[in-house]
């Protein structure tokens, strides 16, 4: 298993944080693996299957073993499996009377895919703990600014005038419908893998169900209906997830990058230190948090096709699939793991220059107005005859740089409140509505 970069004591703080990268250790991978070793031959002692002494020889062994790191690592070269020789040199450190009911019924793979399992399930207690964090400062952003007027901009050119409040609830949206996806991939992802050789349980003859259910108990997972040693949907879709979460911060980091370049300059990642500096130019301040976020939204995007590859499982084990996982999803979950944290830190420190927003949005000349002005006039003469009237407008409005009501009001005889229409805060629409509406689903 690799996670590239994140082990980097140069780049690593840069694309992950120790946090999450800690759970996937050599040492938090081998206990996960003797937990469930430990558990198996618990519930198989409680049902009678092998002997009581056995099971609490096999737990006193794993309680004090530390494996031979290099051989552990050699024997998975040669294996392709962690678990052949980590059991070799468990049953070499405890009485061999015991030692041979441990891994009973069980293959390697059942005792990888659920310690990988019981793994995925801290990661998503870490990963929800910081989304909800997120969330929260979002919506109290979005409540902040809810009337703090700017430019909104299609196509990266000013289009009508909104609130800053309504993009921060444009970014809270998503991270609230990726709360509830998370809720209802747990019951899919948090299972139990346990059928022996090829899913049929045969080493434990009529008694492989009931071991199985007993052992999901035990370790708290969901029992499967079979085994999915070759069906990795749950998989693929968590890694979906967290493409789809890492792809919404993304979106906020790009925001930002783009509403702190210095001809817009509406927002600022405030610098702590020298963050974000150049090495040649003492003016500038990089948005590096944004971009980091960015940078994780295109790697979880391009990971992905590797976690769908594996699907392709041949049979009843597979013979690529495994790999991919074990080399792709920890590198995606650390991503969004450094990508959440990152984004806590952005919005914490975010500066809102309200008065550069306010300076842009007067600096259209009131072309952000066109469309309330087309349809303030669409109601005197026709539609058609409106949007020309004012497309003109436009036209002169960029030649002149006078204001756009001011060249309308000249040009037409219609009675149109064209003064009381100056106020972009008069053309927002159910701004305030829809912003309180994505408050109320974060707190359903």
């Amino acid at each position: 298993m690799t996670i590239a970069l994140f082990d980097s004591a140069i780049f690593g703080p840069l694309f992950a944080d120790r946090r999450v990268t800690e759970l996937f250790s050599d040492q938090s991978r081998v206990q996960a693996m003797l937990d469930v070793e430990i558990a198996l031959a618990a519930v198989q002692a409680e049902l009678g299957i092998i002997p009581v002494d056995a099971a609490k020889k096999i737990e006193q062994a794993a309680a004090d073993f530390s494996p031979d790191w290099r051989s552990l690592g050699d024997g998975t070269r040669r294996a392709g499996v962690p678990v052949i020789d980590l059991l070799r040199q468990l049953r070499g450190h405890m009485d061999s009377a015991a030692a041979r009911y441990l891994h009973w019924g069980a293959t390697s793979q059942d005792i990888v895919d659920t310690a990988g399992v019981l793994h995925l399930r801290t990661v998503i207690d870490f990963l929800q703990t910081q989304l909800v964090a997120l969330s929260l400062r979002l919506a109290k952003l979005a409540d902040r600014h809810r009337h703090t007027l700017m430019s909104g901009r299609t196509r990266a050119q000013q289009a009508l005038p909104i609130t800053f409040g309504l993009k921060v609830a444009v970014w809270l949206m998503p991270l609230i419908r990726h709360r509830q996806r998370l809720e209802e991939l747990k019951g899919r992802v948090l299972v139990l893998q346990f059928g022996g050789a090829v899913g049929t349980l045969a080493a434990l003859g009529d008694r492989g169900i009931e071991v199985a259910e007993a052992l999901a108990r035990r370790l708290s997972l969901s029992a499967p209906a079979i085994s999915w040693h070759t069906q990795r949907d749950s998989l693929a879709e968590f890694a979906d997830w967290l493409a789809l979460v890492s792809g919404s911060l993304g979106k906020i980091g790009q925001d930002v990058v783009w509403l702190s370049q210095s001809e817009i300059a509406e927002v600022a990642e405030i610098a702590q230190g020298e963050a974000g500096a150049s090495s040649t130019m003492p003016h500038k301040s990089n948005p590096i948090t944004s971009e980091m976020l960015i940078t994780a939204a295109r790697m979880n995007t391009t990971l992905l096709s590797n976690m769908h590859h594996a699907l392709l499982a041949e049979h009843e084990r597979a013979i690529h699939g495994w790999q991919l996982e074990w080399n792709t999803l920890p590198q995606m979950i650390c991503c969004l793991g450094n990508a959440l944290v990152q984004a806590i830190s952005l919005i914490d420190n975010l500066s809102v220059d309200e008065q550069r927003m306010r300076l842009n949005l007067e600096g259209s000349h009131g072309l952000v107005l066109a469309e309330a002005a087309t349809l303030a006039l669409a109601k005197h003469v026709d539609r058609t005859e409106a949007e020309s009237i004012v497309k003109a407008a436009c036209a002169e409005v960029r030649s002149s740089g006078r204001h756009l009501l001011d060249v309308l009001q000249q040009g037409t005889s219609h009675p149109v409140p064209w003064e009381r229409m100056r106020d972009p805060s008069g053309y927002l629409g159910q701004t305030q509505a829809l912003i309180d509406r994505v408050l109320a689903s974060l707190r359903q």
